[in-house]
């Protein structure tokens, strides 16, 4: 396999669902700015929609959008039980998470990285994230992780979402339950391999 990825983007999340899997797979960098591989290579030709990530399978099929990649990698390892099974009520649950992950937080993250986002709307995106990751915070208290005890790709991917805060002015120091949550996934091995492999640590 072969994950197409971006340094700290939302492609992080797959990544860290592939070492927690254990699966073998190729790094590919794809800027999204030049949308080109280092071999010169148009990514667009990879997903014309011009994002990561991509999973690249061995026969040559591509899957593109984090919460489809990740609950697929976690479907190839079910022992790592990193997504309940299919059909399951928690499975629900995790893809309740997902969804609410990538169209609440990381979207609205997006204008905060659009340098041609006005100084108000900067201001309106701060206070709805606020709002959002205050409600992802209540829903914490007393649970290690977002589905109770187990660590699922749900956390990774909100893992890598609030990781962006810190470079865009969205401040979660005092939302207690996410901060240790975000110690607790930073602190698993496949996650320091992923960031390192990225050049995100030293």
């Amino acid at each position: 396999m072969k994950l197409y990825y971006s340094p700290g983007a939302c492609s992080l999340s797959p990544h860290i669902a592939l070492r927690e899997a254990g699966l073998p797979f190729e790094l590919v960098l794809a800027s999204t700015k030049t949308k080109q591989l280092a071999d010169g290579t148009d990514f667009l030709t990879i997903n014309s929609k011009g994002s990561v990530p991509v999973l690249e399978l061995d026969n040559g099929e591509r899957l593109t959008e984090g919460p489809a990649i990740v609950q697929y990698i976690a479907d190839q390892a079910p022992d790592k039980q990193l997504a309940p099974a299919n059909g399951s009520w928690q499975r629900y649950r995790l893809q309740e998470w997902l969804n609410f992950i990538t169209s609440e937080l990381h979207k609205g993250f997006s204008p905060l990285f659009n340098p041609a986002t006005p100084d108000e709307a900067r201001t309106q995106s701060r206070a709805k994230l606020g709002e959002r990751l205050a409600w992802v915070n209540a829903q914490l208290a007393g649970k290690q992780f977002l589905l109770g005890e187990q660590f699922s790709v749900a956390d990774a991917y909100l893992f890598t979402v609030t990781n962006w805060g810190q470079y865009v002015g969205v401040d979660v120091s005092g939302l207690a339950h996410l901060v240790a949550l975000r110690a607790r996934v930073a602190a698993r091995p496949a996650v320091q391999a992923a960031m390192k492999a990225e050049g995100l640590l030293g």
